[in-house]
């Protein structure tokens, strides 16, 4: 009763304070660590289209609701927020088959739920989950999905597998191993993992798993979103970087970005967009520096820019 009167008070709380309904929905009646998602909706209408945000490495649905306001302004503007936590779960690679199997039953689930046949679909997310956002994109035209994205945005995601995998084995080589970031050694192993090699013995892999390879003079993924409108956001605050980590261009996200939307306006995506920004980046709570943030993308700029597309 407790648990209930809790969920009835939140869902009161957020209609009166941001004119939105909050809804969790559980896939698997026996599981409630994965395969679910958080669902904001307008209060007063219909929606109009609907938009799926998926966070970074590690985190829940309701961290999103913590970190940014993207959801609210959506609500304000008639979209329907869905935020998904897949069947790989928190520590979900994005790229990889599971993932986009998951994520393509979600959006064909809540379709059917919410009666958004034929509306616009944005997708975007933050780190991890803009990769895993662009993927779907590219994989929606590429595999003829029913429903694709109108547009995609992502918040300084990683996209070249292979270039991340070299960066982190740089920074290994540079520092005293007890200096490392656990997450570099963390990375370098779940990459292996999932590609079944390294860019020398399965290159082949990191050009299949990538949104985006430098390397792949064929474009095989990026050719796949020529006639996608997408944004991609950064804060390459390379001061930051070089002073609390001891990184340097080479394994930062900005490398992939600035090359993926120069090669698509190359091939003729007129709505390809780098947007980047200065001391934006701050996290919830405690506004905690870091420049990997959700915070340096600015909701209502995200909204008018897919709603113009």
């Amino acid at each position: 009763m407790q648990k209930i009167n809790l969920l009835v008070l939140t869902l009161y709380t957020s209609i009166i304070s941001y004119g939105q309904i909050i809804e969790t929905v559980y896939l698997n009646a026996k599981d409630s660590t994965t395969n679910m998602y958080v669902a904001v909706a307008p209060d007063k209408e219909p929606a109009k289209s609907f938009m799926v945000l998926l966070d970074g490495f590690g985190n829940a649905p309701k961290d999103v609701l913590i970190q940014t306001d993207l959801p609210k302004y959506a609500s304000q503007q008639g979209i329907l927020t869905i935020i998904p936590l897949l069947k790989t779960g928190p520590s979900y690679f994005g790229t990889d088959t599971a993932s986009q199997q998951s994520l393509k039953e979600i959006i064909n689930l809540v379709v059917t739920k919410y009666q958004l046949k034929g509306k616009d679909l944005y997708i975007g997310g933050f780190s991890i989950g803009g990769t895993c956002a662009v993927k779907y994109s590219g994989l929606s035209v590429q595999e003829n999905y029913p429903i694709k994205p109108t547009a995609v945005f992502a918040i300084d995601p990683p996209l070249d597998w292979e270039r991340y995998y070299n960066a982190a084995k740089r920074v290994v080589r540079l520092s005293n191993p007890a200096e490392v970031n656990g997450e570099v050694f963390y990375m370098i192993n779940r990459i292996e993992k999932e590609m079944k090699g390294t860019p020398k013995t399965a290159l082949k892999n990191f050009y299949a798993h990538s949104p985006y390879s430098f390397s792949d003079t064929a474009q095989k993924a990026i050719k796949n979103l020529i006639k996608t409108p997408i944004m991609i956001i950064a804060e390459p605050d390379i001061q930051w970087w070089l002073k609390e980590r001891g990184y340097d261009y080479s394994y930062n996200n900005i490398t992939d970005h600035a090359a993926m939307i120069n090669e698509l306006k190359r091939l003729g995506n007129k709505n390809a967009v780098l947007v980047t920004t200065t001391g934006k980046g701050f996290r919830k709570p405690g506004n905690m520096r870091h420049p990997h943030s959700w915070s340096i993308a600015e909701p209502g700029q995200i909204i008018k820019w897919l709603q113009s597309k």
